[in-house]
């Protein structure tokens, strides 16, 4: 059974950074595609960024431009480098992952972690 486990979560002022790592344990099969979700309160979960074993990228438009994911393929591991960060993006940040990119892209992705804070201050 996967078991997908974030870090880095945080209270930061508006403009600043955050890093959140995610790590995938219990299986020896590369994930086809790792990425990230928020959801903020009274809003429904949004995708925010993925990225493939293959090195394909998929950024939201809200993000794109502050937000960098990146992967240690070897390690089954995704991080999400937030920079300039909004008071907007204030959510619980999910990390999602499975072997079906459509699955991640479309909110069905088979495995999730249990989601990490990030609230940014005005």
């Amino acid at each position: 059974q996967v078991q997908l486990v974030e870090s880095g979560g945080g209270l930061v002022q508006a403009g600043g950074s955050l890093r959140l790592s995610c790590a995938a344990s219990g299986s020896n099969l590369l994930l086809t595609v790792m990425g990230w979700y928020r959801q903020a309160p009274g809003k429904q979960r949004e995708l925010v960024a993925t990225l493939t074993s293959g090195g394909s990228i998929h950024y939201a438009d809200s993000v794109k431009g502050r937000f960098t994911i990146s992967r240690e393929n070897a390690k089954n591991t995704v991080s999400l480098q937030m920079s300039s960060l909004k008071p907007e993006d204030t959510a619980v940040y999910y990390c999602a992952a499975d072997w079906s990119p459509t699955a991640v892209v479309e909110g069905r992705a088979g495995y999730w972690g249990q989601g990490t804070q990030v609230t940014v201050s005005s």
